[in-house]
């Protein structure tokens, strides 16, 4: 298979094993109306540190079988949302 990477958002993390869910959209043109139109897949993704959180928008690239449904593994996280109780220190009240 040759090398394949998609920046996706994780959609689930935490309730499997070294495992998130990783929703990975795309934007396709309709053939007849030509309108964009939202295409989304879900890839489970193997993730040995456990470090991912929902929301974040992470890099993932295909590896070998890891599982019989895991075939990609976390290059990287692009970015991480704030988390709720995390506030700016240079603002002040």
């Amino acid at each position: 298979m040759p090398p394949m990477s998609f920046i996706g958002l994780v959609t689930s993390a935490g309730k499997m094993s070294k495992t998130a869910t990783v929703t990975v959209t795309r934007k396709i043109e309709h053939p007849v109306t030509r309108k964009l139109i939202e295409r989304s897949k879900k890839y489970l993704t193997h993730d040995p540190e456990e470090v991912l959180r929902i929301n974040d928008k992470v890099l993932i690239r295909n590896c070998p079988p890891v599982s019989a449904r895991k075939r990609f593994k976390l290059e990287k996280i692009v970015s991480r949302p704030k988390a709720i109780g995390e506030t700016n220190a240079s603002v002040s009240p």
